[in-house]
């Protein structure tokens, strides 16, 4: 299959630039798109056919449902058979944005979109691009992230080219997205809402509107489970990594910072190539290895819009072993660490102020 490739200004584009794609999706086909989370891999999510597709090109496995994504509210009546006061006020709150909450589902949906599931996962996206695609296309899109399963998921359109050129029919080039982590995912269908995956919108941020929020007991595990059922996107299997093989290190900085470089001088003295994922404060302690710094702890969000990259980056060098610090802050912190720990397959090292643990 030959992928058609276009670019186009998310700041300034005229809806006929979104015609070719918006037929792509209408008569099945895939479209690879931005959104200010991640670039999504979208097919029409009302078409068994279609989503179908979406797990083919991704490698991904079929229990492991798709985010349908949608223009206006009104859409909930068609796509849910109920929709609690919570899931409305939030709506109201974070909707267009990254937040994806999850639903009973109508009968509308098919099963090869949810994986199975009687539930549904929806969210309306704020960037211009998605939006627009939805509104052109008139159909619910189905988009997971736009990568081959398990590999970190695509903030630029490179990566996105990367993964899927041959594989699908077209790739719109929107640049880099905003934000750089998936969404924040809330099951509402129960008494209290419950994150499934944490993202750009906190614990604190969705307890200001509701009230109590509770988290999955999957969500900051430090171990994987088998036996999950994914309810949602991300849950069960091994996410977002590299193919080098990814450490994470706990500790105070002190003993994190003696730990990586332990392990790196370790590796790097028996040949293999050392990636350090570091911070602007302490990008300067590591001498041995390739380092890269993920953005400043004083500012959340630029280590939460760097780390697919810098996973990226690593690969494309060859990288065969990379150590990280951990992020454990209660906001955005908790989203970067899922992310990590996934990628890493809860591979930990903890270590004390006297060396590795």
């Amino acid at each position: 299959m030959e992928t058609k490739i276009i670019k186009i200004d998310k700041n300034n584009f005229k809806e006929e630039e979104l015609k070719e794609a918006a037929d792509i999706l209408k008569k099945g086909g895939l479209v690879a798109f931005p959104t200010e989370t991640v670039y999504g891999l979208g097919a029409d999510g009302l078409n068994p056919e279609a989503s179908k597709k979406i797990y083919e090109a991704k490698g991904r496995p079929s229990d492991n449902p798709l985010i349908l994504h949608i223009a206006n509210i009104a859409a909930l009546e068609e796509l849910t058979v109920e929709c609690p006061e919570m899931g409305l006020k939030l709506a109201e709150a974070f909707w267009p944005g990254p937040l994806t909450m999850i639903f009973k589902k109508s009968k509308a949906v098919p099963y090869k979109t949810t994986g199975g599931l009687e539930t549904v996962a929806i969210r309306m996206p704020s960037h211009p691009i998605a939006y627009e695609l939805i509104r052109k296309s008139g159909v619910y899109i189905a988009a997971p992230s736009a990568n081959i399963s398990g590999r970190p998921s695509p903030t630029m359109a490179e990566h996105v080219i990367e993964d899927m050129n041959g594989r699908i029919e077209m790739i719109i080039d929107g640049g880099m997205v905003d934000i750089g982590l998936e969404s924040t995912i809330v099951d509402v269908t129960g008494d209290v809402p419950t994150i499934l995956r944490p993202g750009y919108i906190t614990a604190s941020m969705l307890e200001a509107v509701v009230g109590t929020v509770n988290f999955d007991k999957v969500v900051l595990a430090k171990k994987a489970d088998a036996n999950i059922v994914p309810k949602a996107p991300g849950m069960k299997y091994k996410h977002y990594a590299p193919k080098g093989d990814l450490t994470i290190l706990e500790g105070s900085m002190e003993a994190v910072i003696q730990g990586i470089n332990e392990c790196a001088a370790e590796k790097l003295s028996k040949g293999f190539k050392v990636g350090i994922i570091a911070t602007d404060e302490t990008f300067s302690r590591y001498p041995q290895g390739l380092v890269k710094s993920i953005g400043t702890r004083k500012d959340e969000d630029t280590i939460a819009h760097g780390l697919f990259q810098i996973l990226r980056e690593f690969d494309t060098e060859g990288t065969e072993y990379i150590y990280t610090e951990s992020f454990e802050s209660k906001q955005l912190g908790q989203a970067i660490m899922n992310r990590l720990l996934k990628a890493a397959g809860y591979h930990i090292i903890k270590v004390h102020d006297t060396g590795l643990l």
